[in-house]
């Protein structure tokens, strides 16, 4: 003979799983309250990410919100560099999530306080060489001078590269192009915005 089982019943005398002390799935709450209510923490969880913003020059400037970065992007005053594996969905769009955004007109920062050192030159870059295009841990990566400084090239965020030490090799005391290796679009991208921040005017936020 088997063992007895305690049935339990209702008030009407049926025999009922919860009487029992069994849960059942989705009898926690409400028919998907708590889905509904995890999904939304997450998503306002996710809008709060950190998002690293670099001025047109690839200068890091700031640090801002999803949110703030998505409002910026909307009005066409940046744009995204990097972006996270993850979507947000309004009522008609989907949109990426960025991890990085560029303003798109440079912008002058009084006082600037950040400092122009090699962590913060990786950090602009992305820790990915500028002439290959390859992504390297910082302690495989060197800072070069665009422009070399036997030529007159400075130390600035704009003539200074992240770079592994392969193609500093290759590079030596010459320019990218005097190598007459391939010029990844990374590089190639950096050269454009370099040269525009150059020949447009500076202006100072509001």
């Amino acid at each position: 003979m088997g063992a007895n089982r305690h049935m339990s019943v209702d008030s009407r005398g049926r025999s009922t799983p919860e009487a029992a002390g069994e849960v059942m799935p989705g009898s926690e709450g409400p028919a998907g309250s708590r889905p509904h209510n995890l999904l939304s923490t997450r998503r306002a969880s996710l809008m709060q990410e950190p998002v690293l913003v670099l001025n047109a020059t690839y200068e890091p400037i700031n640090v801002t919100a999803v949110r703030r970065a998505m409002v910026l992007m909307l009005k066409g005053v940046a744009q995204a560099e990097e972006m996270h594996n993850t979507e947000v969905h309004s009522a008609a769009q989907v949109h990426r999530v960025p991890s990085v955004i560029r303003l798109l007109a440079y912008r002058h920062i009084p006082q600037q306080s950040r400092a122009l050192s090699r962590k913060n030159i990786l950090l602009r870059d992305r820790n990915t060489c500028q002439f290959c295009g390859r992504v390297f841990p910082s302690s495989e990566l060197t800072l070069d001078h665009v422009v070399p400084r036997s030529r007159g090239g400075r130390s600035s965020w704009e003539n200074l590269v992240a770079c592994c030490y392969r193609c500093n090799n290759t590079k030596g005391d010459r320019t990218w192009a005097e190598t007459g290796a391939k010029t990844s679009a990374v590089y190639a991208a950096h050269l454009q915005t370099a040269d525009a921040a150059d020949r447009a005017p500076r202006r100072t936020l509001a």
